[in-house]
C-alpha cells in the first residue's frame, strides 16, 4: 500500500510563464520528511534564491511533526536544493537577467523514498496575459464539452 505524495503549486502556472523545469533534491531533517509524508506542506508562497553558489528554497512551509519532541524543525526555514553544478550555473546566469525567477511547482516523493522538488525557471505574467490564459482555458473546456 504505497501512498504517493504529490503537492502542486497551482498559483505558479497562473502567475508565471514556466520556461524550463528542473528536478532537485532537498536537504531535509528527520522530522521534515515525516511531515512531507503526512502531506502537511505548502509551496504556494515559496520561491528559490541563490546564496553564493548554492540554491535555497525559501518560505516553503513544512508543518511541525506531531510526534516530534525537542528535535522538531522550524516550519519556514531555508532548505538547500541539490542540483548539479551545470544546472546551478545555468540557473544563476538566467536569474541575473531581468524578469526571471525560480519557483517550485511540484513536491513529490520518488520511488526510492526521497523528497524531490520540481522547480521552474519562470517569467512573470501581466494581468492581460492572465486574462488571455483564462480565456483559452474556457474555450478549450467548451470544445471538450461539445465533443
Amino acid at each position: 500500500m504505497e501512498q504517493t505524495i504529490s503537492i502542486k503549486n497551482k498559483r505558479a502556472s497562473h502567475e508565471y510563464f514556466l520556461i524550463q523545469e528542473f528536478t532537485a533534491g532537498i536537504q531535509l531533517t528527520g522530522t521534515e520528511i515525516k511531515s512531507i509524508r503526512d502531506g502537511k506542506v505548502s509551496i504556494s508562497d515559496a520561491y528559490c534564491s541563490f546564496t553564493g553558489q548554492e540554491l535555497f528554497v525559501r518560505n516553503m512551509h513544512i508543518a511541525e511533526y506531531v510526534l516530534g519532541t525537542h528535535y522538531n524543525h522550524e516550519p519556514k526555514r531555508d532548505r538547500k536544493l541539490l542540483l548539479t553544478k551545470r544546472e546551478l550555473k545555468k540557473l544563476n546566469v538566467k536569474v541575473k537577467e531581468r524578469g526571471y525567477t525560480i519557483i517550485p511547482t511540484l513536491l513529490f516523493i520518488n520511488e526510492k523514498g526521497f523528497a524531490k522538488l520540481t522547480i521552474a525557471l519562470a517569467r512573470g505574467k501581466h494581468s492581460y496575459d492572465k486574462r488571455e490564459t483564462l480565456k483559452q482555458k474556457d474555450i478549450q473546456r467548451e470544445i471538450d464539452k461539445h465533443v
